[in-house]
């Protein structure tokens, strides 16, 4: 039997479920959830930085939505048992400018998802994250900090795959 791929789940991704401001994103985030999330295809993954950042939605409605999806798809949590450690690659990423300061959340899921080896960290936001100049940038501060798993910060739409065969 076939591994299967470990990915981790950014805040972003669980919000896109409920935009209907931006409703391509919307209904692939959907999708995703429905036929691969919850059909388990991966081995999915996200932390408590994840529900710190839910709850801290002010909308109370929005904030139970997003905080079902979780209970609902039965995520995995990776519990951040090296705090000093995520901290710590946290705050290279901020040092070296990759992610702002005020954006910490970012690089505390970049430094679980590393740590933790997962294969991709999934996430909507383009600007800090979901980019190959940012995924770059990250990959070289791992290295120089003794991580060596390559992780791939991409989209659910990278992952969604209906039927291809495995090379």
């Amino acid at each position: 039997m076939k591994n299967k791929l470990k990915i981790y789940l950014d805040t972003s991704i669980i919000n896109f479920l409920f935009a209907d401001d931006a409703p391509e994103k919307r209904d692939v985030t959907i999708d995703f959830f429905e036929n691969f999330i919850k059909k388990e295809t991966y081995d999915v993954y996200i932390s408590i930085f994840v529900v710190q950042e839910i709850n801290a939605t002010k909308d109370l409605i929005k904030r139970k939505k997003l905080l079902d999806v979780i209970s609902d798809y039965q995520m995995k949590f990776i519990e951040p048992v090296e705090m000093d450690e995520i901290q710590n690659l946290s705050d290279k990423y901020i040092e070296e400018s990759i992610i702002p300061e005020k954006n910490y959340f970012d690089a505390y899921h970049v430094a679980i998802s590393t740590i933790n080896e997962m294969n991709y960290l999934v996430s909507w936001n383009f600007r800090h994250l979901a980019n190959i100049m940012k995924e770059k940038m990250i990959q070289s501060v791992n290295i120089k900090n003794g991580y060596f798993n390559e992780l791939r910060i991409i989209t659910p739409m990278e992952l969604i795959d209906y039927g291809t065969k495995s090379i």
